[in-house]
């Protein structure tokens, strides 16, 4: 379904669209903005104003026959109706593909780009199962309404509006189950002028997610900015509120309130890494409720992806070095996560002006930072069933107000790392913990302050 301007496809309660699963029925098209090649999305437009999706019908994307499935995420009897559906399987037996061009297409991409000539749509053909579609794509559109409908089995993300405009998601269902690969929810990728509320997600990736990457054809800066997300709920997914990873466009002025996170594998996320990194600022986060968050409840990553051997020493700031700064979180509860809270910067650039107010998480692990500067914590009680409950590793300019000391605690802080300092713990008694303090090798006893 291919958008023009003042359009509005309108689904009646009962009404249902189901795309086809006959991959020559999605041309290869080229993107008229940025000259870029995709395979037609089953919903898309671009360069419009005032359109929309209405109604409470369901629009389903096939996209069964478009997406690999790791092994790893099935049951033996998912595993082996999927076998006996046709398709191929990876070498190693790890991943189910729906088609032999759909394995091989990365490879064909590539042998593509190495050839350096001009290609044209024709030339992506052989790669076009791998190339498998956003659900949809609304690409520097003006005046955008989505309501009411739920979107389901996408082959990729589903709501994937690009470089938008005075958009407003609302009331929305995604439905895409926990183990659809890259089945992200909704993606916002730059823009303006955005209100998301009333929606619920389950998602096979992260579920609600800012991106922002720079383009040549949006002169937008910062290039994402003004997003505010009500009253949402997502159940399962990678990641509840998500930012990143792709941040090198900038991002500023977005609010989050009023919202659910259940069974995600992590609750807040932000995420980016060297050279995929803008300035990331004006974030405002209030009244988050979650339950059941299998890893971190509240997570700063700047290595994202990294093989686990990046290089830790400083590196050269760029333009896109991951810049987190001026996030505001306030009124979070957390019941049940694998750790309370996790921050890692870089030590060129630290994850800094954090402000933490209003805070309950219970979880297996506590608060651990790693290159971080000018965080403050009001009011903020983290549960840990076992181990240290603050970590502060090259942390300083910890501001830790009236924070709570749980009972039988076997040790409150562990502060390490040669630049750890000017750490002030303020109004918080410690007796009920049986160690308070442990100093590394390379800390000295004046890093932390008491009031």
């Amino acid at each position: 379904i291919r958008f023009k301007s003042n359009i509005n496809l309108h689904l009646e309660k009962g009404a249902l669209i189901i795309f086809s699963k006959d991959h020559n029925d999605y041309p290869i098209i080229q993107n008229p903005v940025n000259k870029s090649f995709m395979v037609a999305p089953p919903i898309y437009g671009f360069s419009l104003e005032n359109i929309a999706i209405t109604g409470d019908g369901i629009i389903d994307g096939s996209g069964e026959t478009w997406r690999p499935v790791k092994k790893a995420k099935t049951t033996e009897s998912q595993w082996k109706k999927l076998l006996a559906s046709g398709g191929v399987i990876s070498k190693d037996n790890s991943m189910y593909w729906p088609s032999k061009e759909a394995m091989e297409g990365e490879k064909i991409l590539a042998k593509l780009k190495a050839q350096g000539k001009n290609l044209s749509a024709e030339d992506y053909l052989p790669a076009r199962d791998f190339m498998r579609p956003y659900m949809l794509v609304f690409y520097q559109c003006r005046k955008v309404l989505l309501d009411g409908p739920t979107f389901q089995n996408s082959p990729k993300f589903v709501l994937y509006p690009t470089f938008c405009e005075d958009m407003v998601i609302r009331n929305i269902h995604v439905l895409n189950e926990w183990w659809y690969q890259n089945g992200d929810g909704i993606d916002i990728n730059g823009g303006k002028n955005i209100l998301i509320y009333n929606c619920t997600v389950n998602a096979g990736d992260d579920g609600i997610c800012m991106k922002s990457s720079k383009s040549s054809n949006y002169k937008q800066e910062p290039v994402l900015q003004n997003v505010v997300i009500s009253n949402c709920v997502v159940y399962q997914g990678h990641g509840g509120f998500v930012i990143g990873s792709n941040t090198d466009g900038g991002m500023k002025n977005i609010s989050v309130r009023n919202c659910n996170f259940i069974g995600t594998d992590i609750g807040l996320r932000f995420k980016s890494s060297r050279n995929r990194g803008g300035k990331v600022e004006n974030i405002f986060i209030d009244h988050i409720y979650m339950k059941d968050i299998v890893n971190e409840a509240i997570l700063f990553d700047t290595y994202y992806e990294s093989s686990g051997n990046e290089e830790q020493t400083p590196q050269v700031v760029n333009e896109k070095t991951p810049r987190f700064q001026k996030f505001f979180i306030s009124n979070v509860i957390c019941i049940g996560a694998g750790q309370a809270v996790a921050i890692t910067g870089l030590p060129e650039m630290p994850i800094q002006d954090i402000e933490l107010d209003n805070i309950t998480i219970s979880a297996e692990k506590g608060f651990s930072s790693t290159d971080a500067q000018n965080i403050r914590l009001y009011n903020v009680n983290i549960l840990p069933v076992k181990g240290i409950v603050y970590t502060l590793n090259n942390s300083k300019d910890f501001v830790m107000h009236n924070l709570e000391c749980p009972i039988n605690t076997d040790l409150f802080m562990k502060l390490e790392g040669k630049n750890t300092g000017n750490i002030q713990l303020i109004n918080t008694d410690l007796s009920k913990a049986r160690k308070r303090v442990e100093f590394g090798k390379e800390v000295g006893a004046n890093a932390l302050i008491q009031k």
